[in-house]
């Protein structure tokens, strides 16, 4: 039987375990959807709707409790500048846990965690960076040819 076992231990240390959610959570935050196993996003679904609670109060002991936890002060602000105002009429349940079949390696079962009322353009805030990257490396490349050019022909 299994009484008084509240939690998954994932095959992983308490620390470990500790930092792979802090990671989810804030990867969730970002992102408002993820992609992992089952047994990850039902441990994480709890987590993340006690997140959101504390950040629906807005005051200076809850913005602490959230960055100690988070340790990231992106997310800590996406939560309570973004989430917390969308969340506010909401009594609970802000995620969700949909199956999505199971993975070609090792036929883990998969499953998407997402936000409800997500931001769907979320999910390209990095997407964006890269190309605004790749451009400014190709104008750094076209000026030092420039230069090469230049110095060339002198």
């Amino acid at each position: 039987m299994r009484h008084k076992l509240g939690y998954r231990k994932l095959n992983r240390t308490s620390e470990h375990r500790k930092a792979l959610f802090k990671n989810m959570l804030n990867s969730l935050i970002k992102y408002e959807q993820i992609k992992t196993t089952l047994p990850k996003a039902k441990e994480l679904k709890p987590q993340m709707d006690k997140v959101i609670t504390l950040s629906k109060r807005n005051n200076l002991q809850s913005k602490k409790s959230l960055f100690s936890e988070l340790q990231s002060k992106l997310s800590v602000d996406k939560l309570l500048k973004t989430l917390s105002p969308r969340y506010e009429k909401r009594k609970g349940g802000y995620c969700r846990v949909i199956r999505a079949g199971y993975r070609y390696g090792d036929d883990a079962p998969m499953a998407i965690i997402e936000l409800v009322d997500r931001n769907f353009d979320a999910k390209k805030i990095d997407i964006k960076k890269k190309i605004d990257v790749t451009k400014k490396e190709t104008e750094k490349d076209k000026a030092k040819d420039t230069e090469k050019k230049t110095k060339a022909k002198k």
